[in-house]
């Protein structure tokens, strides 16, 4: 399938120098990365390489210890908590567990961020809504159901359902297709670019399946050694002899 264009002139995310370390750990070490408005942007790199770390920064979860953060044109770092929470809302974030609260059917799991951000909306257009995403997701028939009836990857749609109600302008995936079985994997692949399509969202895909990088990026970025080491389509990132990134390759697709 041919990838939807996106515009290499408007960054919704600009990261310069970023740098992050636990104690003597060094995550991040000088980062630079753009995120354009309606791409989607797949980072790779093995667990432990600062993946999650980039994510939590860039929605301000955590601190970084030098660098620029730039999210919708806001220094994520020096505005206040008010404004971090009201950005917040335009920053969707799909976790790999997909967090469902087991105690609430579908619907009141998507009703949830819904009535507890936008008070004023009526009954009506709570259902309107909740209705509207369960059908984007191909899940509306499990309204009333509870999330220990569902599937892995059903879950993982509610999830991404439940994310996109508030309407974000930013998706961060997290290990999107994580444990889930191969022509699932297929689907949420399809689902990640009907979302950028549909909703015209700028996403930031976090994951090491190549399978989901090859299907769902514009460009992928790949972090090594704390820095983004190899940027552009798959193609151009694996195109290389480099003995850092080949193993990564053969591991997804000749193993």
């Amino acid at each position: 399938m041919e990838k939807k264009s996106f515009h290499q002139n408007e960054k919704v995310i600009e990261i310069k120098g970023l740098n992050k370390s636990f104690g003597n750990y060094h995550v991040l070490k000088g980062v630079d990365l753009d995120l354009y408005k309606g791409e989607n942007l797949v980072v790779l790199g093995k667990s432990g390489t600062g993946k999650s770390v980039l994510i939590k920064i860039i929605v301000g979860l955590l601190t970084p210890d030098a660098g620029m953060i730039k999210v919708l044109n806001q220094y994520v770092d020096q505005i206040t908590y008010k404004e971090l929470l009201a950005l917040r809302l335009k920053v969707g974030f799909s976790f790999q567990n997909s967090a469902l609260y087991d105690s609430m059917t579908v619907r009141q799991n998507l009703e949830f961020p819904l009535v507890r951000n936008q008070r004023n909306l009526s009954k009506a257009e709570v259902n309107l809504a909740v209705e509207e995403m369960l059908d984007a997701v191909g899940l509306l028939q499990t309204i009333n159901q509870m999330p220990s009836e569902l599937s892995g990857g059903q879950r993982k749609r509610i999830g991404i359902a439940r994310t996109l109600i508030l309407r974000p302008e930013i998706m961060l995936y997290d290990e999107p297709t994580a444990g889930l079985d191969p022509i699932t994997c297929l689907e949420i692949n399809s689902l990640i670019n009907q979302v950028q399509e549909r909703f015209h969202t700028s996403s930031i895909v976090i994951t090491h399946d190549l399978t989901c990088a090859k299907a769902v990026g514009n460009r992928v970025a790949m972090l090594l050694d704390g820095q983004f080491q190899r940027l552009g389509t798959f193609e151009e990132v694996f195109n290389t002899n480099d003995e850092r990134v080949k193993p990564f390759y053969d591991y997804n697709f000749i193993q």
